[in-house]
């Protein structure tokens, strides 16, 4: 008898837990199962990355000089996080990255009544993240002020700019030619981040750990539908054109970087996030694209430069 009643409190657990998976097919999870990625080291998704990442030449030679950084999320099984990431601690600039830390610091700002949530505002925030408008973000930065981004990048709840671990996500300077300017007290910079503290945000937002479930799901609105399709976005349009994106990019000189959640339809998600300092960053983040569906065992067509689908742009407005 105590065995056949252990058996069904297993299959009533068992059901239960399918009940609650099955409900967690779009973002965000649950923010009770929700756990920091970077105390999610995978060793076997870390050995499949760096195998591919070794393949090039020039990679390596970036990484090993700390002008390169990468991090990928496995985000497939919400209870089972995976990730990885190399040179994830090292601060470098990332142009119009760290521009989701306004949306962030907007969001926090609208919640608590500090900032109307007017038609002007929530135009100028899809401009500044769909199309990475400089003007749109400068008027946001404005409307914030460096202390209320910087309080909420530090805050506890967050932590997305340590200063006593490497430092993270940082916005000093508006987007734009001249004004004041507020820069990260480690290194100087003025638009700033490290792949493990933007991994932690594409990870929490996914969770709905970024102020709360619901301004999470508002920021993913914004962040969804890219209409800038460089990069990450160039070669994810020929591997999945129906997949999923929300995402942030930036590029000024020889700095390049870009940032996505993926959503596939084989049900694959992840995230993934690049630094790099080199002419050539553009297309390394279409390159590592492909590197990391290859770790993530995903299946790249053969005829990837020949498909005829494109993915539809979609202009959201707010």
């Amino acid at each position: 008898m105590k065995q056949l009643i252990f058996t069904l409190s297993l299959l009533f657990s068992a059901v239960l837990l399918s009940g609650q998976y099955a409900g967690l097919t779009t973002f965000p999870y649950s923010e009770q199962i929700y756990k920091d990625p970077t105390n999610q080291q995978d060793h076997l998704l870390q050995k499949k990355f760096l195998n591919e990442i070794k393949k090039n030449k020039k990679w390596n030679k970036l990484i090993r000089s700390k002008r390169m950084s990468v991090g990928l999320v496995d985000l497939s099984d919400p209870f089972n996080v995976k990730y990885v990431s190399i040179n994830g601690g090292n601060m470098m600039y990332a142009a119009s990255l760290p521009k989701i830390a306004v949306l962030l610091a907007s969001m926090d700002a609208i919640e608590k009544g500090e900032m109307i949530e007017s038609p002007e505002v929530k135009k100028d925030l899809r401009l500044m993240i769909a199309k990475s408008n400089n003007a749109a973000t400068t008027r946001m930065i404005e409307r914030l002020g460096f202390d209320k981004i910087s309080t909420v990048l530090t805050s506890d709840a967050y932590k997305l700019y340590d200063r006593n671990n490497g430092g993270g996500l940082w916005v000093g300077k508006k987007y734009a030619a001249s004004g004041r300017k507020k820069p990260d007290p480690i290194k100087g910079l003025s638009h700033a981040a490290t792949v493990d503290q933007v991994c932690r945000f594409y990870t929490m937002l996914a969770y709905g750990k970024l102020v709360n479930p619901e301004r999470s799901k508002e920021m993913l609105q914004y962040m969804g539908h890219p209409e800038l399709h460089h990069k990450f976005v160039n070669s994810l349009d020929k591997i999945d054109p129906y997949c999923d994106i929300y995402r942030k990019s930036g590029s000024w000189r020889n700095w390049h970087s870009d940032s996505a959640l993926v959503v596939k339809e084989d049900g694959t998600k992840y995230i993934l996030v690049a630094l790099i300092e080199d002419a050539s960053g553009g297309k390394i983040c279409k390159d590592l694209v492909y590197a990391a569906e290859r770790a993530l065992d995903g299946v790249v067509p053969n005829n990837i430069m020949n498909m005829s689908k494109k993915r539809k742009v979609i202009s959201m407005k707010p």
